[in-house]
């Protein structure tokens, strides 16, 4: 900051807001901070009575507050993101697309450890929708300087990048549904309805649905022969408690799948299974995901559908935000279930 003639102000930077009296009509802002002087401005600050100005300098390498959140923004940016603003010397960053959106938060904390530089996000690996804004960025002072913008943006380099939006996956889902008294008709199937409008919601298909009983060579079969239908991804659901009858499981495991986890720290989903036959996802999902708006199916299957593969540490880590608190309306997923 620097104090200059305002004769020479032009094209430089207000460092504070310049009042404007008019006796017995009205007091308030001429210019505001942040304001760049032009050379249309000159006469109203001399009839204002400023002869002298405290300004940044552009010249002097710095960068005024838009242009700076303008250019985090892009730096940081990977694909299916765009921008709204600067408002108020703060860039929104918004969806695209629906997806997953995936954040390197180590590049985000990085990032946010340079002094002078803000930029906050909502949680990692979670599916929003098109236009649902999902960060906002901004320096502090009102010019930054140009090295520290280039520090700024190795940090984002060396990311991956540090916010996108993936998109999903239109796969096609093979469903089994296991249990005697479904496969012998004495209840009616409402896993099935639920499964179809989740993927749907997703953007994939569920091309089969084949009705087992608590047999594990009947569930062996069916998921193979699903496998052959040509399904990217295979849900089993039902029997996969520790019941005597809940053989889900170990027919998983017959088929030769590798099981990546049998057990969650998700409440609802902790009797989740997660396994991969020759490169395809397999998910036991737990009754709970039939009547629970979000559960374990809501944080996992979104990140299958954007192409990660997922292990144990992965599933682990959901353990912190973990617990659904069952509110009385369910927010999600404006809440912090799932989100650590």
């Amino acid at each position: 900051m620097k104090a200059i003639p305002v004769e020479q102000a032009v094209g430089t930077v207000l460092c504070h807001d310049i009042t404007r009296i008019v006796p017995g009509e009205s007091k308030g802002p001429a210019f505001r901070r942040g304001h760049v002087v032009t050379g249309q401005d000159i006469s109203t600050l001399l009839d204002i009575g400023k002869a002298n100005l405290y300004v940044y300098d552009p010249k002097d390498g710095y960068v005024h507050e838009d242009e700076a959140a303008i250019r985090i923004a892009s730096a940081a940016a990977g694909q299916n993101i765009t921008f709204d603003g600067p408002t108020e010397g703060k860039v929104t960053l918004t969806a695209a697309i629906d997806g997953l959106l995936s954040i390197d938060v180590e590049g985000l904390t990085s990032l946010n450890t340079l002094e002078d530089i803000t930029f906050g996000t909502i949680h990692s690996n979670q599916f929003v929708r098109k236009g649902r804004a999902l960060a906002g960025t901004r320096v502090i002072p009102l010019a930054v300087t140009e090295e520290l913008l280039m520090k700024a943006g190795n940090i984002c380099r060396a990311s991956k990048p540090v916010i996108q939006v993936k998109p999903l996956k239109s796969a096609k889902v093979g469903v089994v549904t296991t249990g005697s008294e479904v496969y012998s008709g004495r209840i009616k199937d409402g896993f099935g309805p639920v499964l179809k409008n989740k993927f749907k919601t997703l953007g994939s298909t569920v091309i089969d649905q084949i009705f087992v009983s608590d047999e594990v060579e009947m569930t062996v079969a069916a998921i193979h022969s699903l496998v052959a239908e040509g399904a990217d991804l295979i849900a089993v659901t039902g029997g996969m408690s520790v019941d005597p009858d809940d053989v889900t499981p170990s027919a998983i495991k017959s088929t030769g799948a590798d099981i990546v986890t049998y057990g969650a720290p998700i409440f609802p989903g902790a009797m989740f299974l997660l396994a991969y036959l020759g490169g395809i996802p397999v998910v036991g999902l737990p009754g709970c995901v039939m009547y629970y708006k979000a559960s374990i199916f809501d944080l996992v299957i979104p990140r299958i559908l954007a192409g990660e593969q997922l292990s144990r540490k992965d599933i682990v880590a959901l353990g912190h935000g973990g617990f659904c608190e069952s509110c009385d309306k369910c927010r999600y997923p404006v809440c912090g279930f799932g989100k650590a």
